[in-house]
């Protein structure tokens, strides 16, 4: 049990900036066992339980909060098998993602699931969240790469769900159940994730519009040419002019809004071609490239638009998801909500999966600082017009703490319910994660 000051203060926050508070304590799991032990202790006592990973996550869901202890997964950091026959890994859940990729790799294999924090999150925070990532478009979401789990429930009992199978329909589906549950039904100590062979070839296009509308309706010409790109971003033309800014780029020089699109596989040349003929009625300009060097030049705009938004400011990184048919509506009011709140808003996303990410900027301020009421009823604004439009609150970074109560709204009262009894089947005393998701 560590209760350092400045540990505490740590496990009180995470990348979203917000600011429980300090937790009674903070434990470092070396083991499975050491999991069991905590919580069997916490179920007889009515003590919080909070597990934690790298503390990466952008809707608070693993923050300390007054009595708690937090729960820290990252020592369990071991890829414990990779089989190359069967295409899968089993994992601890404090590896980091990018080095369950790293390792597949190096067989010819790939693990889907690229959140934009790949590098620095793991792999238990991303199963908590069900996680998405740039290759969404074509491969979805962490629930649909994993297989099995282990699972230490409220009261320190270990169990396994699933199986390490690629099919499998016995019972029901509680790995689906656990995979975006956010720690409060149980504790994700161990994970068999699929893996797929890694693309040969990749093909990628860059494609500027004159306006968020134009590259809305080229996102609707992809769809309809058949063709399914790995990846499908688009960024809109402040975003643009803020990676101009930090890089000595000309992006926004050629129209308001840019898609950047990516194919892979043995036909990507030829997919990429029918996307580029579909799009290029409406297109300003397209760039495309099929060697390795040129095809990371044209997605260095997405990469660098966080960087590129955090050089302006303190951002909050909202995350919503509309129908794909809607994301012009969607970005063109989001511009209304921020002239009318006084706020600096950016817009980009996975385009192919009707998910934008509506940064709202911040002048530079301790992490500490209070969030400016013209950001925060900015953002209470986009979650309203995210529901409007028959969309989502969150479509990868979960509810955590910040969206608890657009959740319920989302969910409505009859489903909401449904989620408060399954909650109290699986926690009986309360005690995992509470005031987090519901």
């Amino acid at each position: 049990m560590l209760t350092d000051a400045h540990v505490l203060r740590s496990a009180s926050t995470d990348r979203s900036g917000w600011q429980g508070s300090d937790p009674a304590g903070v434990v470092r799991a070396r083991d499975v066992a050491d999991v069991q032990r905590l919580l069997a202790w916490a179920h007889r006592t009515g003590t919080p339980v909070i597990a934690r990973g790298a503390g990466t996550g952008l809707a608070a869901g693993a923050v300390g909060v007054t009595g708690a202890i937090v729960l820290d997964l990252s020592g369990l950091d071991r890829i414990i098998d990779l089989d190359v026959d069967e295409q899968l890994a089993r994992v601890q859940p404090g590896v980091i993602t990018a080095d369950v990729d790293a390792a597949a790799s190096a067989h010819g294999l790939m693990y889907a699931p690229d959140p934009g924090s790949v590098g620095i999150s793991t792999i238990g925070g991303n199963i908590a969240t069900n996680a998405g990532g740039l290759r969404g478009a074509k491969y979805g979401v962490t629930r649909d790469h994993v297989l099995a789990l282990d699972v230490v429930l409220a009261d320190g009992t270990l169990v396994h769900v699933g199986r390490d199978t690629i099919k499998g329909v016995t019972g029901y589906d509680l790995v689906g159940l656990f995979t975006g549950s956010e720690g409060t039904l149980g504790v994700v100590v161990g994970a068999t994730v699929r893996l797929i062979p890694r693309p040969v070839r990749t093909a990628t296009a860059a494609a500027s519009f004159a306006d968020i509308a134009a590259a809305a309706r080229a996102v609707t010409a992809i769809v309809r040419s058949g063709a399914r790109p790995a990846v499908l971003e688009m960024l809109d033309g402040p975003t643009l002019a803020a990676i101009d800014a930090l890089e000595g780029t000309s992006l926004r020089e050629f129209g308001e809004a840019l898609l950047v699109i990516q194919t892979d596989g043995f036909g990507a040349e030829e997919e990429l071609d029918v996307i580029a003929s579909a799009i290029a009625p409406l297109a300003a300009s397209v760039q495309t490239a099929t060697d390795a060097a040129a095809s990371e030049a044209l997605l260095f705009a997405r990469r660098r638009a966080l960087p590129a938004l955090e050089a302006l400011g303190r951002p909050l990184i909202e995350d919503i998801a509309v129908p794909r048919g809607r994301m012009a509506e969607a970005v063109e009011r989001v511009a209304v909500i921020a002239r009318e709140e006084g706020v600096r808003v950016f817009v980009f996303g996975h385009a192919g999966d009707g998910n934008l990410h509506p940064i709202i900027v911040t002048d530079h301020a301790a992490p500490d600082a209070p969030v400016p009421a013209g950001a925060l009823a900015a953002a209470e604004r986009i979650f309203a017009l995210a529901l409007e439009l028959g969309g989502t609150i969150t479509a990868e970074h979960g509810v955590g703490r910040l969206k608890k109560r657009w959740a319920q709204r989302e969910l409505g009262a009859d489903v909401h319910a449904l989620h408060v009894r399954l909650k109290q089947l699986f926690d009986p005393t309360g005690i995992l994660n509470p005031g987090s998701s519901l």
